[in-house]
């Protein structure tokens, strides 16, 4: 499960929690818990066929001069047997996020299962186009949401956040609890903060916290954003 906790001044814990659970146990799950509470909450895909797929996976929150959607996207699958499953998602996904971005801007966050370059992952050579999150097809899909292509419909482009912040650094954000990954530092990059371009001047930090541990196979990703939302 991918919770995102979204954190202003206040001493209040977190009043507002906005969940998306999967209708198959265990299989996924999304959760949002924010001291402020939104003005809109949606837990769908617009235009994806297939709305049990979708359930567990979106969490989109509107405020006042934004929106954050988080997302634990499918994962392309053992022997990529689920890749046309994630291209189906991420057309409609790219569709959607691109929409709401011509309404307000729009903070994207979660585990969005793509390394999107080499260095996002410790072995790139031995799994490009064989290993799920990195395969020719996952990776240009993100790249066309960062920087769409001229005949898309597109008014803005958006930002990899720690990347841009961080760009020749090799770190981690998930280990494979097999063959002792973590303590090896065999890695990949697969959660992120994706912001609206006209967002980004107000970042005023982006880390990856590798040095906490928990029973998880993911580490957290923090973000501290200057202004209100």
């Amino acid at each position: 499960m991918h919770v995102c906790l979204f954190i202003v001044q206040s001493k209040d814990r977190f009043p507002h929690c906005y969940w998306a659970i999967s209708a198959t146990k265990t299989y996924s799950g999304t959760a949002i818990l924010s001291k402020h509470e939104p003005t809109s909450v949606d837990r769908t895909l617009p235009g994806h066929p297939d709305p049990s797929l979708v359930k567990g996976r979106i969490v989109t929150l509107e405020f006042p001069s934004c929106y954050l959607v988080a997302t634990y996207v499918p994962n392309a699958g053992t022997g990529l047997k689920t890749l046309d499953v994630k291209k189906e998602w991420n057309v409609h996904f790219t569709r959607y996020i691109r929409d709401l971005d011509k309404k307000k801007p729009v903070i994207w966050t979660g585990d969005l299962n793509v390394a999107p370059t080499e260095i996002d992952l410790a072995n790139p050579k031995a799994n490009w186009n064989k290993t799920p999150g990195y395969t020719e097809a996952e990776t240009t899909a993100f790249k066309e949401i960062l920087n769409p292509p001229e005949e898309a419909d597109a008014e803005h482009k958006f930002v990899d956040v720690w990347r841009k912040l961080h760009p020749d650094d090799k770190h981690y954000t998930y280990w494979s609890y097999r063959f002792n990954c973590r303590y090896k530092g065999i890695g990949w990059r697969l959660d992120f903060f994706v912001l609206s371009e006209r967002l980004v001047e107000r970042v005023k930090m982006c880390e990856i916290r590798s040095e906490i541990w928990g029973a998880s196979d993911h580490c957290p990703l923090v973000m501290e954003i200057d202004g209100q939302l």
